[in-house]
């Protein structure tokens, strides 16, 4: 199995707006590629007007992970509203070897 965990931040008084847009888009994506395992969003507020969110799902292989993401799998997928939200983002993603 294959965990893939992404980044980015936004402004903390929008954090609650931005989680149910990512529920609606990206975690909806996730949980409907087959092969995905299961997807969290974990949500962090720094103390300084940024809250980090994470997202971490699990997947069956690399192969599967490419019909999510395409064939460059360290490139993070963004969705059309994400800048209006984002304040700070990683464009790549990390992937684990779950053991």
């Amino acid at each position: 199995m294959i965990a893939r965990m992404w980044r980015g931040w936004v402004a903390t008084d929008r954090a609650a707006e931005y989680v149910a847009y990512i529920e609606e888009t990206g975690m909806a994506a996730y949980r409907g590629t087959p092969g995905n395992v299961d997807a969290q969003m974990w949500t962090r507020d720094l103390g300084d007007g940024r809250t980090e969110v994470v997202t971490l799902s699990w997947w069956e292989s690399i192969e599967v992970i490419q019909r999510f993401a395409g064939s460059d799998i360290s490139r993070a997928v963004f969705y059309p509203e994400d800048d209006e939200f984002l304040i700070g983002r990683e464009d790549t993603v990390a992937h684990y070897t779950v053991t």
